[in-house]
């Protein structure tokens, strides 16, 4: 998954892909330290388990996002990308509509925003959908 804090990313995983992948994200973990590792090594295991895995965080650049591709690549299967292009105002809107701790600092999602490379083949996807 690739898309800003609140551009409905977790809502079409849990739409679309529910009873057909295992969904991992950093955001399961928000105290542990070393996150990104701990997702790799998630991923890993499951990728060799033979377990369809979505990975739902926003990985809006490309050198974010290279580390699980080679891991998907390692474990020889299909890579997609499923892009969620959605306006920073309303993604700013979605997100001030949460409660409490589900809401993002908006100096997270201005972040995110600034960082954001739409996913692109040449990164080693077999696949790039974009939703808008």
């Amino acid at each position: 998954m690739v898309g800003l804090p609140g551009a409905g990313k977790s809502t079409w995983v849990g739409a679309q892909l529910t009873g057909t992948h295992t969904v991992v994200s950093k955001d399961h973990w928000p105290r542990a330290r070393h996150r990104e590792a701990r997702q790799r090594r998630v991923v890993a295991t499951l990728l060799a388990e033979g377990v369809s895995v979505v990975v739902d965080n926003t990985s809006p650049s490309a050198a974010e996002r290279a580390p699980l591709v080679a891991l998907a690549r390692a474990a020889g299967v299909p890579v997609r990308a499923v892009f969620l292009d959605v306006p920073v105002e309303v993604c700013r809107a979605r997100n001030d509509a949460r409660p409490g701790s589900a809401r993002v600092p908006l100096v997270g999602l201005y972040a995110a925003a600034g960082r954001l490379e739409p996913p692109d083949p040449a990164e080693g996807f077999d696949r790039v959908d974009v939703l808008r």
